[in-house]
């Protein structure tokens, strides 16, 4: 039998960021990153059915889901160059 769709996912690593962990409590990096998961038809990828952001600490290795509107402003403070304010991850 052939599969003519499916899913497929996607990883990008958006920032790298100094954070206190909520986990280990250690001001370590913290990796900010999207999955996006694609509907694909003969493996082409068409459109995203859901994305994801979420940080891991660099220490410890703690996950945390953060909301889009966090994440993007995460990513606009890093790229005006500016630290971003020491908050809880993980």
């Amino acid at each position: 039998m052939i599969i003519l769709f499916g899913t497929r996912t996607y990883f990008f690593q958006l920032a790298i960021l100094t954070l206190v962990c909520g986990r280990c409590g250690n001001p370590a990096t913290h990796a900010l990153r999207k999955r996006v998961l694609k509907f694909t038809l003969f493996f082409v990828p068409l459109f995203p059915i859901s994305t994801k952001y979420w940080t891991q600490c660099g220490h410890c290795g703690a996950e945390k889901q953060v909301p889009k509107e966090q994440a993007e402003g995460l990513v606009a403070t890093v790229n005006q160059g500016q630290a971003p304010l020491a908050g809880q991850a993980g």
